[in-house]
């Protein structure tokens, strides 16, 4: 009888045994399952694999404050790490053009048509404009303000041989002084014109110390307006607007390097998204009482101004 017991008391701590091992063996199996549930939430949260997006602008943007606000945006919504290269527009459509750049922020519409056609630029959208403005010193000095035409302004600054300061740098705004340069039939030269080589902030300080004129975007003018001695001579000619495309470096044009194209892809429909567009028409609008850009998403091109 004693030998039934035992034995029975050994059946019984067997089978408790036996079910520990396969509860533990069933917990394992689903923190296993769990683990591989898991793994693809974990990528997701920690963003794109390659976030580091290059970004070659025009000085405007950066000079005028825009960036700073825009870029944060977007780095918190896609997780991407913006490098901004604000080197004007000539230089940055280069840097698109050798694949040193992913996605281009620039403001010469004649040159990224070219950029386009050659197939290095992809993508390339509407994204704001401005105007250009001449500035100069209150006592203008080559009596130009209120000109209704730059091209008529310019050509009194250098009957007058009143200083110029000229961008120089081959950016965007730099091109539009040099076609209406061309427009007046002047050859600008002499001690009155004088290149900076520098970006549109730089340029703006030069004139001022200097008491001369120069041509700039608007939105960088106001930004730096406190501290220059520069007043708006001649505004308000269609001509003069300022308009400002997205586009992406073609990566098929660079099969060696690395071409960010999912995180240019992503800034350029960040531009464009009604809630960045949103920001763009009001910055800085309540401190200047206008905007300094004005959002044109999904516009045609050949409507703004009018």
């Amino acid at each position: 009888m004693l030998r039934i017991k035992r034995y029975g008391l050994f059946l019984s701590l067997l089978v408790v045994l036996l079910l520990t091992l396969i509860g533990g063996c069933g917990q394992g199996q689903a923190k296993k399952e769990g683990d591989k549930q898991a793994t693809p939430a974990t990528t997701a949260s920690a963003g794109p694999i390659n976030k580091d997006l290059i970004l070659a602008t025009t000085t405007s943007t950066m000079d005028s404050g825009l960036l700073d606000v825009l870029i944060p945006m977007f780095e918190k919504k896609t997780g991407y790490t913006v490098k901004p290269n604000a080197v004007g527009t000539g230089q940055a459509l280069a840097m698109g053009d050798q694949g040193n750049a992913d996605v281009l922020l620039v403001h010469a519409p004649a040159d990224e048509i070219k950029l386009v056609q050659k197939g290095t630029a992809i993508n390339r959208q509407l994204v704001m404009h401005n105007d250009f403005i001449i500035v100069g010193p209150p006592s203008d000095p080559a009596g130009i303000k209120g000109t209704k035409k730059a091209v008529d302004a310019l050509k009194h600054i250098a009957a007058k041989q009143a200083i110029f300061v000229s961008r120089g740098d081959d950016s965007g705004t730099h091109k539009m002084e040099k076609s209406l340069w061309t427009a007046a039939g002047i050859q600008p030269q002499g001690k009155w014109y004088q290149e900076a080589g520098a970006g549109m902030g730089q340029t703006l300080n030069i004139a001022s110390e200097k008491s001369g004129y120069t041509l700039t975007d608007r939105a960088t003018y106001l930004s730096l307006k406190k501290n220059l001695k520069l007043e708006i001579m001649v505004e308000g000619e269609k001509s003069l607007l300022n308009i400002y495309h997205v586009m992406q470096v073609n990566p098929e044009k660079f099969p060696g390097m690395k071409i960010n194209s999912e995180g240019a892809k992503a800034f350029v429909d960040f531009m464009l998204a009604p809630e960045t567009q949103k920001v763009i028409g009001d910055f800085k609008k309540d401190k200047y009482g206008q905007s300094l850009f004005f959002p044109d998403a999904g516009k045609d091109e050949n409507t703004l101004g009018q």
